[in-house]
């Protein structure tokens, strides 16, 4: 998941390769700053690590499934580096304290519509580390995104998000998405599973 972002043009490259941000000063964040950088290589085994503890929590007897789970996220992220499109771009948060970690990640690529069979760019894989929440990183990161898609010659960028996550429905709101669509399944009519949402930013 890290390595393609050698293909993102100069300009690109600067808009998430600035200085560190400003984050509010408190007790946690006062000795550290974060940066966004284009992933790398040598970053596929933590991004393994915060995707993983992301989407499965190493809680109950997941904890037993969590090796397995991880080593398939680090070779599905190292072939989607090694096969990248021009249109594909990883990004990483980088704690730089005491110690270099990265605690964040999102993916954008341009997804093809089902229905028409035109493209579209997309957000998947937004992660921060749950010790690293609430601090204005995951904004930041799909901040960073838009820069790329508006060099890819595109004024809307897309996302899904489970209808019953609504700190992450808020989050996106206040970033400026829009719902687009509603993806009713089967799931969702016989065990009454939560919905996807597919939301819309115009840029």
């Amino acid at each position: 998941m890290c390595l393609s972002c050698l293909s993102i043009s100069y300009a690109a490259s600067e808009a998430v390769n600035s200085t560190p941000f400003p984050l509010p000063k408190t007790p946690a964040t006062t000795a550290m700053t974060f940066r966004v950088r284009p992933a790398q290589t040598e970053d596929l085994s933590g991004l393994a690590t915060v995707l993983t503890d992301c989407f499965h929590p190493p809680v109950g007897w997941m904890y037993w499934l969590n090796p397995v789970l991880k080593l398939g996220i680090y070779e599905d992220l190292r072939s989607r580096l090694q096969n990248a499109s021009p249109h594909y771009l990883c990004l990483v948060t980088e704690a730089q304290g005491t110690a270099q970690e990265l605690v964040g990640t999102v993916e954008l690529t341009l997804k093809a519509s089902s229905l028409f069979g035109s493209s579209y760019p997309y957000i998947a894989n937004l992660a921060v580390s749950p010790a690293y929440r609430r601090r204005g990183l995951a904004r930041q990161l799909l901040q960073c995104c838009e820069p790329t898609v508006k060099q890819w010659g595109y004024r809307e960028i897309y996302l899904h998000v489970l209808e019953n996550n609504e700190q992450a429905i808020a989050l996106y709101r206040s970033c400026g998405y829009r719902l687009h669509s509603t993806e009713a399944h089967l799931g969702s009519w016989l065990w009454s599973r939560p919905r996807r949402l597919l939301l819309r930013k115009s840029l």
